[in-house]
């Protein structure tokens, strides 16, 4: 591990820059000229630099489909396509944005075990272990659908968690969530900005996420690394996130800095995470290293960061097992949140599950899913026209805009915040013996149900 770094002396914003310089530079093998392209950027991240021809032939596109693409994509190199392209269905995977959000809860146990934990410490290295458990999941090669503005995602029956996202805004697509049990909420409000490099793609998280653990308020906020999409027409697509992840306790000053390493040549370094829990004074408390596909281990040391003697490194988290050779590469519990098992009573029309692309794609048929793509776009932005003829305002049905605009390292977030409105409408709904047992799969699909509930 070694001797913590001096430069986190220097702040929160010093520390993210210091993770973003390593961006780029991961391991880059420029296939000039391949089949009449140029400057196209291949990395296998198994391979050396002497394969990138023969790795860009791999990969999930017919010849046909990739050369379109290509043709299609090339002019917006540089550009952030968050937005403003439409993409096939082909590179899809059946599930939402605000779905994939709800990802971060499959080891929600870390957070309990946060709040029921009195060392502050201790505390942190619970919770940073839950933001990192994700990147198991988040590492599936397939593109979520972006939701319609107004869809919802509702998630029941796990932990003691009630979950529900919105998406709050179209342009720049933006989404809220929140979730709740006995021991911790969890607020996010998620933008995401992108750069398009040809075959690659950069995501930044232009987000906010707030935990707050109950038994004492205590009050997490969290920065993750950005994000690296390899290989997007090219080759075999593969992600990697090397930069740091900042979780800060807001209310002692304490907190953690976790770097995750790029993947080097022949995969070294990939996955790897290691970093510290320091202390308000910028002291170094735990040391933590793992691979974030796998589990991450703690161990306390001294003020140089090194293990105290005696101690024993320990694992406090390790991923769980994940179905084989499946075809977008979900875990269990991704097949979880797309089902309907755990979808609370009288489900929201709004809700992800019942989008109809989305179900085609989960049924194998892309003709249709591509088809049904299309009407729920045109359909949006015939709203859109209807609404703002009409001198009508967007107003999100479970979240409200603030006044609060905060920095990230990657530009200003304006700030959504859940309104409580939701608990109230599932009390009403779970404790009423007169509402009619439907088949929630038989809800038609509907986010416009409110677009047009607040005029300026």
């Amino acid at each position: 591990m070694g001797t913590p770094d001096k430069n986190q002396s220097k702040g929160f914003f010093a520390a993210m820059t210091s993770g973003l310089s390593m961006f780029g530079n991961a391991m880059h093998r420029s296939v000039n000229g391949l089949l009449g392209y140029e400057g196209v950027e291949v990395i296998n991240p198994e391979g050396g630099k002497d394969d990138a021809e023969e790795e860009a032939q791999r990969g999930r596109w017919k010849q046909e489909e990739r050369d379109s693409y290509w043709k299609m994509m090339h002019k917006y190199i540089g550009s952030d396509v968050t937005s403003m392209v439409t993409l096939p269905v082909l590179i899809f995977e059946p599930m939402t944005m605000i779905q994939k959000m709800a990802e971060l809860m499959e080891y929600s146990y870390l957070l309990d075990e946060a709040d029921d934990c009195e060392d502050p410490y201790m505390r942190l290295v619970y919770a940073s272990s839950w933001a990192i458990s994700v990147y198991y999941a988040y590492q599936r090669t397939w593109k979520p659908f972006n939701p319609i503005l107004g869809e919802t995602y509702e998630m029941a029956n796990h932990g003691g968690i009630t979950f529900i996202a919105e998406q709050v805004s179209h342009h720049p697509p933006m989404s809220a969530g929140h979730a709740e049990n006995d021991h911790f909420t969890y607020d996010v409000t998620s933008k995401l900005k992108t750069k398009f490099l040809g075959n690659s793609l950069d995501v930044y998280p232009v987000g906010r996420t707030r935990v707050t653990l109950k038994r004492d308020g205590v009050v997490l906020d969290l920065v993750p690394p950005p994000t690296k999409v390899n290989n997007l027409i090219f080759g075999r697509t593969w992600v990697d996130s090397p930069g740091e992840m900042i979780m800060t306790n807001l209310t002692t000053g304490d907190k953690v800095v976790l770097y995750f390493q790029p993947c080097g040549w022949f995969g070294a370094g990939r996955y790897e995470v290691d970093g510290y829990v320091y202390n308000a004074d910028e002291e170094p408390k735990i040391l933590m290293t793992g691979k974030w596909n796998e589990s991450m281990s703690y161990q306390p040391c001294d003020m140089e960061g090194e293990p105290l003697p005696g101690s024993e490194l320990k694992e406090v988290w390790h991923v769980a097992d994940a179905p084989a050779n499946d075809k977008f590469q979900y875990t269990h519990f991704a097949h979880k949140i797309n089902s309907f098992d755990t979808a609370p009573r009288k489900l929201l029309a709004s809700d992800s599950r019942l989008r109809p692309d989305r179900l085609a794609l989960e049924k194998g048929d892309l003709s249709k899913a591509g088809a049904e793509k299309g009407s729920l776009e045109e359909r949006q932005r015939a709203e859109k026209r209807e609404r703002e003829a009409k001198g009508h305002k967007f107003s999100p049905r479970w979240f409200d805009m603030t006044d609060e605009v905060t920095p990230t390292p990657w530009g200003d977030l304006e700030v959504y915040q859940y309104n409580g409105k939701y608990g109230e409408h599932r009390a009403v709904v779970d404790n009423s013996d007169s509402i009619e047992e439907v088949d929630v799969q038989s809800i038609e699909f509907n986010p416009w149900q409110y677009s047009n509930l607040s005029a300026e």
